[in-house]
């Protein structure tokens, strides 16, 4: 038995008309090798879930395809991931995540900076049809659950902002050493950082963080330090 594809009028979340007005916020899902388990909750969170948060997954040890019978399981219930490719989890991808979800790869599971959860799931691979529909089932399960609990808790979480900040420091610490105090330039690059947290795209942030926030402590004033102090 297994869940039809369509969630109940009382499990999605309800519409809000400010949702346009949303920061942007993503949910990572990771196992080992990207073909299985993490491309089937992906799936899942993408048809589910609601515009301001979006669904990525990668794996350590990516594979080169997703296994047949999770590609033929999904495919039973109105899900086409036969063309999606297993990604490697990258640094990058993991500074960005708001929010990642391991899925039962225990002491094999990479380490994510984010806040994480962590989901007990069978891997699918080399299973017969019958259990990957059962592992399918599973994830869905999880999957709206996170969609019906969780949610403002991705929105409003401050760990992934707070790591990017960490990553973001040192370098700003060093270059403007005896010429900003520690407080204004972690102010600034804070404030940097907010200006990306909501971003629809978070490619290549903390490159683009790191310049804004050079640009800005090399002027007399940082306007938005200014900006700041005078809200």
């Amino acid at each position: 038995m297994y869940y039809d594809s369509a969630m109940t009028a009382s499990e999605v979340p309800p519409s809000n008309p400010e949702s346009d007005e949303r920061a942007m916020r993503y949910v990572l899902f990771v196992c080992n090798h990207n073909a299985g388990r993490s491309q089937i909750a992906q799936a899942f969170f993408e048809r589910y879930g609601p515009e301001d948060v979006r669904a990525e997954s990668a794996g350590t040890e990516p594979a080169r395809e997703i296994w047949p019978s999770v590609v033929e399981a999904m495919r039973e219930i109105g899900f086409d991931i036969a063309g999606r490719k297993p990604k490697t989890l990258t640094v990058e991808m993991q500074l960005h995540a708001d929010w990642a979800i391991t899925m039962g790869c225990g002491d094999a599971c990479p380490y994510v900076p984010s806040a994480v959860e962590a989901w007990d799931v069978p891997d699918p691979a080399g299973k017969p049809i019958g259990e990957v529909r059962a592992i399918r089932d599973g994830i869905q399960a999880h999957v709206r659950e996170l969609i019906g609990v969780r949610l403002d808790a991705i929105r409003t979480d401050r760990t992934a902002h707070q790591l990017r900040l960490t990553r973001l420091l040192p370098k700003l610490a060093e270059e403007f050493a005896g010429r900003r105090a520690p407080e204004e330039i972690r102010a600034c690059a804070d404030a940097v950082l907010e200006g990306f947290d909501g971003a629809r795209v978070r490619s290549h942030v903390l490159a683009l963080a790191h310049r804004q926030t050079r640009e800005c402590l090399r002027r007399d004033t940082c306007d938005l330090l200014a900006s700041r102090e005078g809200s």
